[in-house]
């Protein structure tokens, strides 16, 4: 069988290259170790060779900042068996001021609203890997908003969720979503406000994990997600949603590394909606955010 494996930035934004890179390496490496033929979009308009391909692949998945996300997914929808989120969610989810007016509306804690004076954050309202965020006294710009400041410790929880919409007539079990790690997060505050993603270690088992993993899944169904997704929170008082990635995210690289399942045989499983109760794993590894791996 055919899979197309779209992925964006490589040839397209250099900033976000490396990390694309290295999520496209994982998962070649894997759909190839399960039987599957890859296929890759060529050096051309990206969304026209998702046209000229899907047709001729049995799945396909994209991988793409969020802002763009949604209309890439369009072509795989309409044209073979999609293995990530539908493109109506991922829309959603790229929009961080209708994803927290939605989470709040649920109940999910979502940082709060920037205080009058002082400090507080300020991100994109559609962005990824920290591009854009920072803190700051200013005030927000056009297309950004703003965030209470809150101290704690940064996750991620790399979920399988089983497929809801789409072709849920073919798929839809009702079987909960799969959550494959904790991920620790390396985020680094830089003097002039801004931060960077450096990668992160996994799998990890902080003391509030349970918490952690059930806001993760709650946000995430609230949402729609469906296949891989990353849901990245702030530890505080409470288990804070900062942002859901409806899509691969580079805590993969090492989840793949010590994971004793293939990677690309249980995003096939969750699109069908049959993803496994657990996954296990062979000891722990740090990661980066250009691919390199080392065990811990």
């Amino acid at each position: 069988m055919k899979v197309l494996l779209a992925e964006y930035t490589v040839a397209r934004d250099p900033a976000l290259a490396p990390e694309g890179k290295a999520m496209l390496d994982v998962l070649t490496k894997s759909f190839a170790a399960c039987g599957y033929e890859v296929v890759l979009p060529g050096p051309g308009d990206f969304y026209n060779e998702l046209v000229r391909l899907a047709p001729t692949c049995d799945m396909g998945l994209v991988i793409a900042p969020d802002a763009l996300l949604s209309r890439f997914s369009l072509p795989i929808e309409q044209h073979c068996h999609t293995l990530g989120c539908g493109s109506m969610n991922v829309a959603v989810c790229a929009n961080k001021r209708s994803t927290e007016k939605i989470l709040r509306a649920h109940g999910i804690p979502v940082p709060p609203p920037a205080p009058a004076g002082g400090k507080h954050i300020v991100k994109p309202v559609t962005g990824c890997d920290a591009q854009g965020v920072r803190l700051t006294t200013d005030a927000p710009k056009k297309d950004e908003l703003a965030q209470g400041y809150l101290e704690g410790e940064l996750y991620s929880v790399s979920l399988l969720v089983n497929r809801v919409v789409g072709e849920a007539c073919l798929y839809f079990s009702g079987n909960p979503p799969l959550a494959l790690a904790v991920n620790r997060q390396d985020v680094v505050a830089n003097d002039d406000g801004t931060f960077t993603y450096r990668g992160g270690e996994t799998p990890v088992h902080p003391a509030r994990e349970q918490e952690i993993v059930e806001t993760a899944k709650k946000a995430a169904t609230v949402l729609g997600c469906q296949g891989y997704c990353g849901i990245d929170v702030i530890v505080a008082d409470k288990v804070y949603v900062l942002d859901v990635n409806p899509r691969i995210t580079t805590s993969i690289v090492g989840i793949a590394a010590c994971m004793d399942e293939e990677i690309a045989q249980l995003i096939v499983s969750t699109s069908e909606g049959v993803a496994p109760e657990e996954v296990h794993f062979h000891g722990k590894v740090r990661f980066d955010r250009f691919g390199k791996v080392t065990p811990v």
